[in-house]
């Protein structure tokens, strides 16, 4: 614990963010590029999806993306809470809208591929319901943020919101398995084995880390801006003799 204490001090994180971000970027272009490339060009169309299967390739990442994020909120609340690092609640605020937009597309997506599989574009079935739920959980967050003016109280608050609605990640993951729905069974993180073909799994898995990176580049961007509105409140209340 005490290697990450130096990052607690801005300077320090800005001199870590300033040397990992084009990195990070660079890494998130070469995934997309390839990950798309395999979705449109080298994936094969499915025998009873047809072309709509291609439509996983963004759905199924964004629905992945969107779970992760909301588990970095949960992990940045709770080390928030317990070890009062001052960096952990800005962590949790700033990837609130990248997990807000993720979540968006998995739901506009899950829609757009269930109308041509299921009839219909949206049924309260419990993955999607459960989803949407996340995305109301997201929202909920980032009002807490928005309506608390006092930055430390809006921190605990929004901490214990984000630590409580984690009960809906396991949901969201075994909703198929505990209810009857719609939506197909898990056929990449299984006990026994991914149960899709190579040829689909392979792109899918690329699309995966091309969003996880995509997120790290956004949380790093969303981060420095944090730190140094924060920053500029401080030099702003010392102006004016409050601190």
């Amino acid at each position: 614990m005490a290697r990450f204490e130096k990052f607690a001090n801005p300077t320090q994180f800005l001199r870590l963010q300033g040397f990992l971000q084009p990195w990070v970027t660079a890494i998130t272009i070469i995934l997309f590029v390839v990950g798309l490339y395999l979705s449109l060009f080298v994936a094969p169309a499915d025998y009873q999806q047809k072309e709509t299967v291609r439509i996983m390739f963004v759905h199924v990442p964004a629905a992945w993306a969107g779970l992760m994020v909301y588990t970095v909120m949960a992990l940045s609340s709770a080390v928030a809470i317990i070890f009062r690092h001052p960096l952990a609640d800005v962590a949790a605020k700033s990837a609130a809208p990248i997990g807000l937009a993720f979540t968006f597309l998995s739901l506009v997506t899950g829609a757009l591929w269930g109308k041509p599989m299921w009839g219909t574009y949206w049924v309260w079935d419990a993955r999607l319901t459960s989803m949407f739920v996340l995305f109301l959980l997201y929202l909920g967050y980032m009002a807490i943020w928005q309506a608390i003016e006092d930055p430390h109280r809006a921190a605990r608050i929004s901490s214990i919101v984000a630590l409580v609605g984690f009960i809906n990640v396991p949901i969201i993951k075994f909703s198929v398995d505990w209810w009857n729905t719609l939506h197909q069974p898990a056929s990449v993180f299984k006990m026994n084995g991914p149960a899709i073909s190579p040829s689909i799994l392979i792109p899918l898995l690329v699309m995966g880390a091309a969003y996880s990176f995509l997120f790290l580049a956004l949380h790093l961007l969303a981060l420095k801006t944090e730190v140094n509105a924060r920053k500029l409140r401080q030099m702003q209340l010392a102006e004016a003799g409050k601190v």
